[in-house]
């Protein structure tokens, strides 16, 4: 998420601009702005993605590939799909289970995150709702 605000550490009166875009599409958008000329240095597009949490972490250390693993977000989230539904559509369903219990489990992180623009057909601020103190077990 790209928060805008004074201090990285308080989240009051920020804004994520992109909070409701997949990695997959911010890698699109990155290559629509380089159309014309270079304003996104390669170097960061090529980068591997990270939380930077901890040295040498990288997303691709704990989550699927961002081409499936949005593929299947797209599908839970935006289309309304089953577990069961997904995994028909040929996806591995110990991927599909886990990201889906992550979604489920990690849902009061969207409550305290701060707004975000609407890009996708569902977002997952106001377009996602979901009771907090839902029991997601599958």
């Amino acid at each position: 998420m790209l928060f805008l605000g004074h201090e990285r550490g308080s989240l009051g009166g920020e804004l994520a601009v992109l909070s409701d875009v997949p990695k997959t599409m911010v890698y699109q958008i990155a290559e629509y702005i380089n159309q014309k000329s270079e304003v996104i240095h390669q170097e960061i597009i090529q980068k591997a993605p990270s939380a930077e949490l901890k040295s040498n972490q990288f997303d691709q250390d704990t989550l699927p590939p961002y081409p499936i693993l949005d593929q299947i977000i797209e599908l839970w989230i935006e289309d309304g799909f089953s577990i069961e539904e997904i995994t028909a559509r040929g996806f591995d369903c110990r991927t599909v289970l886990w990201t889906v219990q992550r979604i489920d489990q990690n849902e009061h992180k969207r409550k305290q995150a701060p707004q975000g623009l609407k890009v996708t057909s569902k977002a997952f601020g106001s377009g996602r709702r979901m009771p907090i103190a839902a029991d997601y077990s599958y």
